[in-house]
């Protein structure tokens, strides 16, 4: 940000302003004079570049579609109760905007006063330009481009659309339907960024590998002298999750390169026996070492190399950024000893809701001011929870939680609510009485508002819950804004109305029992169980092949960046092995990257998923048998077998039961090429194909993902054994239906025979014989 500063302020004097004429055109590309179409007093003055562009650096120009930066669903409808649309956008360290231009298409109400009628463009709070709207603009799709100047763009940035409309001179009222404007979701915002010269400096680290105000996904390269053996594997395992604990959201790739010298920045692994011909002549190193340095053709681009006297060392050095045992500073430093830490708690993932106790709301956000909202009609505040999959809700009766909040006093009693719902799912409405604050509980979720004298509730069926869940509160305010007779009006002024859900607010999911059926692809895809129940990985093995390829290495740390994503903590005590044999007697959960090992293609529990996948896992012309391809839900099993021949790239994911334990599982990664393994990547992190994924092989193609429930299902966790009876009688309702009819009968007859001897007892003995 300081870079930023010094270096806007030094060129600010360089800035001038040009008159532009009014013409009409389309979309221009990007650094040419902005034109407003069909809109008289717009502001077209173009902002030439606040940086001098160096033409030895890189240079990137990147357009930004509100179909993706816009809050969903990307589109913008401004009306005169919510006249304000925002969105953002982060810069990175390394980089600075040179030109910015704001593409916006929109269409006015046609019962708007021309140019009384305007969009004003913010950002950061600065006005960047006015568009006022003429008659000709009015009921129809219109263009204006819009220059944006640099010197205001900073790390992170707001850019606000606030719509002035005017329908009528006099008594207007802002509910109005007659006052509206949408924004559509193909307007863009269109940068040009600049890379800067850095310095060979880590106490920014993990910039510019990693940079939290860039949203896309991040890549990248880890490079190797050659094909790096178990160790150098496990080492970059652990980067590679650590880096995906900080990517989060944004979606992770790791490419993997053998004595290839790579064009972006990216994570060199060397040892003084083994390092990448461009760093031959590099000194030794006599301690794990850790180096931040130039590209050798690119200064722009830089190089984190981890070094050591033997692999060892490479293991102690990453240890030491994925645990922070170490400070950074200078251009290198060497890690002299690694800590280590306390073993993990099942459950205990930092991005998953803990289950031995309650957690407050304040845990849960994710930015300041997420659980507060302001606004004549205040947007939801929506609040994220990851639960673990096998977190067994099934009998629960709802989830606890105590919910406290703060409001603006509604001006009219009636008709304001607080309404709360799960997952887009309507819960329950509360109304908003003239009260500062409201205190309650929710019990499944039921909710009791403690400072007043009624109690309310409301149950949420616990099986709405999910691995991946969102709760939103809406606070709906009735207001009056305008009134009055013809000839006569009242106008008021408007005020904004405020809402916060207290930090202090809790969700309580302690108590429940874990117990899943398996395999369950989706809870893989989710949340990477069950291998994430340890957030560390600790009772995870990993089983790669002994001759790996670059898109095997690719595939590894892909998987374990991944992991790292969903669990927010790097995979420190994984183990990884390249014998089959090894994997015999230990219980862990095991990660198969690559092919399915010969021992395991015997194993009579697997036969019908190694029978779906073994023939285009080998062959060139792949044969796929696999049955019900067509299948639409969730709990679907196959009922026929087709065989599919193709020669695009393929991958599966395959879980099965452990042959070793009955408790634990085996997920297979394989594919049958390198752009299998991107496809199976790519499908991980996209939510839509994610949500394809279920039951116990996936079949990934360029097509999209089918899903199969084929083989045995077994159960992991515990239950009590009457839990056991009930769970299996639920998922079985002819048992339970044959168990009910004779319990029935059963208790009928004891009750007939103990009615019978009864009545004998009553008898005299002449009676009874």
């Amino acid at each position: 940000m300081t870079r930023k500063i010094i270096w806007f302020t030094a060129l600010a004097l360089g800035i001038s302003f040009l008159s532009q004429a009014e013409t009409p055109t389309t979309a221009l590309p990007l650094g040419l004079p902005p034109v407003a179409v069909g809109s008289d007093a717009a502001v077209t003055t173009p902002i030439r570049p606040a940086v001098p562009e160096d033409p030895n650096a890189p240079v990137r120009d990147v357009q930004l579609p509100f179909a993706l930066i816009a809050p969903p669903p990307g589109t913008f409808a401004l009306r005169g109760t919510r006249p304000e649309g925002q969105i953002e956008f982060g810069v990175r360290s390394d980089e600075v905007v040179s030109q910015a231009t704001l593409d916006l298409e929109f269409m006015p109400s046609p019962s708007l006063i021309p140019q009384e009628s305007h969009i004003k463009i913010y950002l950061n709070d600065e006005l960047m330009g006015v568009t006022a709207l003429t008659t000709e603009d009015l009921g129809k799709t219109n263009r204006v481009q819009i220059p944006i100047d640099p010197r205001y763009i900073s790390d992170f940035n707001r850019l606000r659309l606030v719509f002035v409309g005017h329908y009528q001179n006099i008594c207007e009222n802002p509910t109005n339907s007659a006052l509206w404007l949408d924004i559509s979701k193909s307007s863009s915002l269109n940068l040009r960024f600049q890379a800067l010269p850095l310095k060979n400096e880590l106490s920014h680290f993990p910039e510019p590998f990693f940079d939290s105000r860039d949203n896309r996904p991040l890549n990248i390269p880890m490079v190797f002298a050659g094909q790096p053996d178990l160790a150098q594997q496990r080492a970059a395992a652990i980067l590679a999750s650590w880096f995906g604990s900080k990517a989060q959201w944004r979606g992770q790739s790791f490419p993997a390169l053998f004595n290839q010298l790579p064009s972006q920045h990216a994570i060199v692994f060397a040892t003084n026996q083994h390092r990448p011909d461009f760093l031959k002549d590099y000194p030794p190193v006599k301690a794990p070492t850790i180096e931040m340095i130039s590209h050798p053709d690119n200064p722009y681009v830089k190089l984190l190399l981890i070094q050591g006297r033997d692999d060892n060392d490479l293991l102690t050095a990453v240890n030491g950024i994925a645990q922070g045992n170490i400070l950074f500073r200078g251009q290198n430093l060497t890690v002299d000893k690694v800590e280590q830490l306390l073993p993990r708690q099942p459950y205990d993932a930092p991005n998953w809701v803990r289950t031995d106790r309650p957690m407050t709301f304040s845990e849960l956000q994710q930015y300041a001011g997420q659980l507060q909202t302001v606004g004549i009609e205040p947007g939801p505040i929506s609040l994220g929870m990851n639960l673990p999959p096998d977190l067994f809700l099934i009998r629960s009766t709802g989830i606890d939680m105590y919910l406290k909040y703060r409001y603006t006093t509604p001006r009219i009693q009636d008709g304001s609510h607080l309404n709360i719902s799960l997952n887009n799912q309507f819960v329950q409405a509360y109304s908003l009485i003239p009260e500062k604050e409201q205190d309650g509980k929710l019990l499944g979720i039921p909710l009791r508002q403690g400072l007043i004298a009624s109690e309310k509730t409301v149950n949420i069926p616990a099986l709405k819950l999910e691995a991946i869940n969102q709760i939103r509160f809406d606070f709906d305010y009735t207001t009056l804004v305008a009134s009055g007779t013809e000839g006569r009006c009242e106008t008021y002024s408007v005020a904004l109305n405020h809402a916060v859900i207290d930090g202090s607010s809790t969700i309580d999911f302690s108590g429940y029992l874990h117990f899943i059926a398996m395999p369950d692809l989706r809870a893989f895809a989710n949340a990477s169980f069950p291998f994430s129940r340890l957030a560390d990985l600790s009772q995870t093995m990993v089983l790669v092949n002994k001759q790996p390829q670059p898109a095997q290495i690719s595939a590894l740390l892909n998987a374990l960046g991944n992991v790292g994503a969903q669990t927010g903590y790097p995979a420190l005590a994984m183990t990884l092995i390249d014998d089959w044999s090894q994997a015999k007697g230990i219980d862990a959960d095991i990660l198969m990257i690559g092919t399915i090992p010969p021992e395991l293609r015997d194993e009579k529990k697997i036969s019908l998923l190694v029978e779906a996948t073994q023939s285009w896992v080998k062959q060139p012309m792949r044969q796929l048998p696999l049955p019900g391809m067509e299948v639409q839900q969730d709990d679907a099993t196959p009922d026929s077998k087709t065989t599919i021949s193709s020669e695009g790239a393929m991958a599966a994911i395959i879980g099965v039961q452990s042959p070793f334990n009955d408790q634990r599982s085996i997920v297979a990664l394989l594919a049958d090429s390198p752009r299998g393994f991107e496809l199976m990547n790519n499908a991980l992190l996209d939510s839509s194909k994610r949500a394809a994924v279920f039951g116990s092989v996936a079949v990934i193609r360029e097509s999209g993902v089918n899903s199969l429930s084929v083989g045995d299902i077994y159960y992991v966790g515990h239950l009590p054994w009457w839990e056991r009876i009930w769970h299996l009688l639920a998922t079985h309702p002819v048992w339970l239906a044959v168990v009910a009819t004779s319990v029935v009968v059963i208790l009928a007859l004891l009750l007939w025979r103990g009615l019978r001897a009864y009545s004998r007892s009553r008898l005299s003995p002449e009676e009874r014989d």
